[in-house]
């Protein structure tokens, strides 16, 4: 089993790191993928090396996708790559799961239109307006979709996000 976590610079260091260790700990293959391969730093200033880029990706090679929040959603949802991978995982029925900001991704790749979604507040208008189905809950599941608001939710995402494995 094969688990790719999409980050880019300023993304929140927990949402990116716990998801990337759990994932770990159940023996999957996780790779790191953001704009181009390399470091990546988290906006508390921890570092971990992208282990590929977007580009490069051949999405039906993983079984998951993990959308870390903070600010690096921003830029993610800028690169058609990666619009299209999310767009594969959702077409093909795969587990996604996206934390705070991480659904700005899904929004632009036009995926999350009447799925049930949590998120940061501060984005919920833009997933409302997207044809979400918000809610304010630390963990909204919705078939092979889990989402949830903030770092302090990330043990019911973490949860969430294995039983979507299992």
């Amino acid at each position: 089993m094969k688990a790719l976590v999409f980050g880019a610079d300023d993304f929140e260091d927990l949402e990116l790191f716990y998801p990337y260790h759990r994932l770990k700990e159940e023996g999957i293959t996780t790779h790191v993928a953001s704009m181009k391969k390399g470091p990546i730093k988290g906006k508390h200033g921890y570092e971990i090396n992208a282990d590929v880029a977007f580009k490069d990706i051949n999405p039906a090679d993983y079984d998951i996708l993990v959308i870390s929040g903070g600010k690096g959603p921003e830029k993610m949802r800028l690169d058609e790559s990666a619009l299209e991978i999310a767009r594969h995982f959702f077409k093909e029925n795969k587990p996604v799961a996206a934390i705070c900001h991480g659904p700005q991704v899904l929004v632009s790749a036009g995926v999350i239109k009447g799925r049930k979604a949590t998120c940061w507040i501060g984005i919920r208008d833009d997933i409302i307006a997207a044809g979400a189905l918000y809610e304010d809950k630390e963990v909204v599941i919705d078939g092979n979709f889990v989402s949830s608001r903030s770092p302090d939710d990330l043990h019911a995402f973490g949860r969430e996000m294995i039983k979507l494995l299992k």
